[in-house]
């Protein structure tokens, strides 16, 4: 069955192809924190030096910045994990046959559209290419310092004392506790462009990325506290490669938020700002790529928005589409993956 209408059904295959076939669906997305994550490796945040723009006559887009980056993993992973949660909730997976990282099924939309590798046994490359993003400020302006603690159980930082097996006091009363510690935050309301790509797409798996993108809430470290980022999707590209980095796209959007005075380093930026410059920005790339290609940017793209949440929303619905994700899994699977051409498809 076909889910969506208002999409040509010549962007996707009908059934997921072995060999690379040249179709990509790129999302579009922006990135707004909307806690204080954390996306760090090595206890510091994680950054990068590079041009703030791409305008080559403008000096403020020749200057160098540091930016906070938004490493791959730091996005993919948080996407797939929601997705296999949904697989579990829907009876397509139980956590004793797939777990992630542990030991991976091989046979189900994640496994097979994410990808696994499980050394001698298998291993299945991804379907879904997710690049570095960087904020659109600057590192100075993005993050802050905060002094953590860790009190004891009265609530303050302040030691009772407890008694020792002798009847003595184990720690002075009114000690304070040494468990103090400094951490860096990314602030709220700062602005990560990122290209999500679906190579070779077939209806059900660009639905079942969709569907995680949308769904998926915290992002990086110690993602039970906080880490609470929304996916705030601007449109889908299909094309028959690859299309501009997320760097070069947020390089544009600081451009062009800078010559129409709405880049404020000392206020979080406005997001209907930076949703326009993101549209505005991406739609003028394109037009310097070499591919075919076909934009849902706007008013298109709202249309096929509000069709996918028709579907997402729905529960026979989104049974049905993880089902066909599921289907089309499992046939892959059985056709070309070592050890499962004797599992049956369900």
């Amino acid at each position: 069955m076909n889910f969506l209408k208002t999409i040509d059904a010549k962007h996707f295959h009908t059934n997921i192809p072995y060999k690379p076939m040249g179709k990509y669906a790129h999302f579009l997305t922006v990135r707004v924190t909307e806690s204080y994550p954390l996306f760090q490796t090595d206890g510091e945040l994680n950054k990068s030096r590079v041009r703030a723009g791409i305008e080559k006559e403008e000096s403020e887009s020749q200057k160098t910045i540091s930016r906070l980056a938004m490493f791959k993993r730091k996005q993919s992973t948080p996407e797939r994990l929601v997705g296999r949660e949904l697989l579990r909730n829907y009876g397509f997976m139980t956590a004793e046959e797939c777990e992630y990282n542990v030991k991976f099924a091989m046979n189900n939309p994640d496994c097979i559209i994410y990808g696994f590798a499980i050394g001698d046994s298998g291993s299945e490359k991804s379907k879904v290419v997710v690049d570095t993003a960087f904020s659109i400020t600057e590192y100075a302006d993005s993050h802050e310092t905060f002094t953590l603690n860790a009190p004891y159980e009265n609530g303050t930082m302040a030691a009772k004392g407890e008694k020792k097996a002798n009847g003595e006091l184990d720690g002075k009363i009114g000690s304070v506790t040494a468990r103090i510690n400094q951490q860096d935050h990314i602030k709220p309301q700062i602005f990560f462009p990122s290209i999500v790509t679906l190579k070779d797409p077939t209806e059900a798996s660009f639905l079942y990325v969709f569907n995680n993108i949308l769904r998926t809430r915290h992002y990086g470290a110690q993602t039970t506290r906080t880490g609470r980022v929304r996916n705030e999707l601007i449109g889908v590209i299909f094309a028959d490669g690859e299309i501009v980095s997320n760097l070069r796209w947020t390089q544009a959007i600081y451009d062009y938020m800078k010559k129409n005075a709405t880049l404020a380093s000392t206020e979080p930026l406005n997001e209907d700002d930076v949703t326009e410059a993101a549209a505005r920005t991406i739609a003028s790339l394109m037009q310097g790529e070499f591919l075919v290609h076909e934009d849902f940017i706007g008013e298109t793209f709202k249309s096929l928005l509000n069709e996918v949440k028709a579907i997402t929303t729905n529960e026979e619905n989104l049974k049905k589409m993880l089902k066909k994700a599921d289907d089309e899994a499992k046939a892959y699977a059985q056709k070309h993956i070592k050890g499962k051409d004797k599992v049956p498809a369900k």
